[in-house]
């Protein structure tokens, strides 16, 4: 799969994007109230104001949409006759604005016939600018729905919604909370980890995955620590992206199919969800993908290289630990108020995430969804 599109990255990035509007007459910019306020955005919708004849905002994309939420944006559009659409926040305003550039054009397929596997042939030019460093919608085909009558989340899948433009802003992430750059974070390392030991990996994605593992661990707890570091800040919204284009070229396994659930029932922030699953799904994957795991442990700035494959293989599955603790995320179920007696839906609802499950480097049966799981309930492991 080709990613072709341009990217801006640098501090003032917006500055420079002038030249891509030209020649734009209608836009569509799609974002949430929270990142509509933030400073740079408002002067960034000023700056759009006097280049685009036309611009029609959208600033009500909840977290974690639901198939529901994106009709009714849809419906109240006041026209799709534009030829730009613009993203920019987290995760959910970027899916929602890809779905947007390709449902804005006449004679798409519907949202419902993209949920049901029909594939779109074009889009309207888009620009994904994200202000989480995390999910890397914007080098991802995919876009993530919430379908609540079915407990879970559906991904609608096609190259067709990679974005022509993207920016990575440095100083648009500094807004973040710290609760929310470090799931974002966890996000992106587990989309790195995950696609870098999946079934499906490639020296195409292993050469995103590295790259971006290497920024991380660099980088994620300094965003946190010094939340106005912008270069740090680039790093993490660059390790985002790889992750993001590693999905593209690969795909994540266990953490995601199992935090799917978790987010889809329980409506858990999905980077939460996946930070209480990384370091139990990569101890169950680890003796499947030690030369991986290595490599990976080799990319820690204070990795000790002295170690053998499989020493380093456990260091890391440990550092997740660590990183998750010293990042001060919920590590447990219990913490969240989830109890054990929700066991039965959660191996069933993660076995039946097959798109993902299929990636898993080793064989997964009920039982070890369900002891994976189980350790997430501390209070029964004593």
């Amino acid at each position: 799969m080709n990613i072709n599109s341009t990217v801006l990255s640098g501090y003032q990035a917006l500055n420079d994007v002038s030249y891509l509007l030209q020649g734009k007459q209608k836009a569509l910019l799609v974002t949430d109230k929270n990142i509509e306020a933030i400073p740079a955005v408002q002067a960034f919708i000023q700056q759009l104001r006097g280049q685009i004849a036309s611009l029609s905002l959208v600033n009500s994309v909840p977290p974690e949409p639901s198939q529901h939420d994106v009709a009714a944006i849809v419906a109240a559009l006041p026209t799709r006759d534009i030829d730009l659409v613009i993203g920019v926040g987290g995760g959910s305003v970027l899916d929602v604005a890809k779905l947007l550039s390709v449902l804005c054009v006449a004679g798409a397929p519907t949202l419902d016939a993209l949920l049901a596997g029909e594939k779109p042939q074009s889009r309207t030019t888009s620009l994904l600018i994200p202000t989480t460093a995390g999910t890397g919608s914007e080098a991802t085909p995919n876009a993530i729905l919430a379908i609540p009558e079915k407990e879970t989340k559906v991904g609608i899948i096609t190259p067709v919604m990679l974005p022509d433009y993207v920016a990575l802003v440095p100083e648009l992430t500094t807004s973040m909370p710290a609760h929310i750059a470090s799931s974002t974070g966890i996000d992106a390392l587990c989309h790195l980890i995950e696609c870098f030991t999946a079934t499906v990996a490639n020296p195409v994605s292993d050469n995103y995955a590295l790259i971006g593992m290497k920024k991380l661990f660099a980088s994620l707890e300094k965003t946190v620590a010094e939340p106005d570091n912008l270069q740090a800040r680039l790093d993490m919204l660059w390790a985002s992206y790889y992750g993001g284009a590693a999905i593209a070229h690969a795909g994540t396994h266990l953490v995601h199919a199992m935090s799917y659930p978790l987010g889809g029932k329980y409506h858990i922030p999905h980077g939460v969800a996946n930070a209480i699953l990384l370091a139990p799904c990569m101890r169950f994957v680890r003796p499947a993908a030690v030369a991986k795991f290595a490599q990976a442990y080799d990319l820690l700035p204070d990795a000790d290289r002295s170690l053998d494959d499989d020493a380093k293989s456990h260091a890391l599955v440990e550092y997740f630990a660590a990183l998750v603790k010293r990042l001060k995320l919920p590590a447990s179920l219990d913490e969240l108020g989830i109890g054990p007696d929700h066991l039965p839906y959660l191996v069933e609802a993660a076995l039946d995430v097959q798109r993902l499950m299929k990636n898993v480097p080793a064989s997964v049966s009920a039982n070890d969804v369900r002891d994976v799981y189980l350790t997430l309930f501390p209070t029964l492991n004593h």
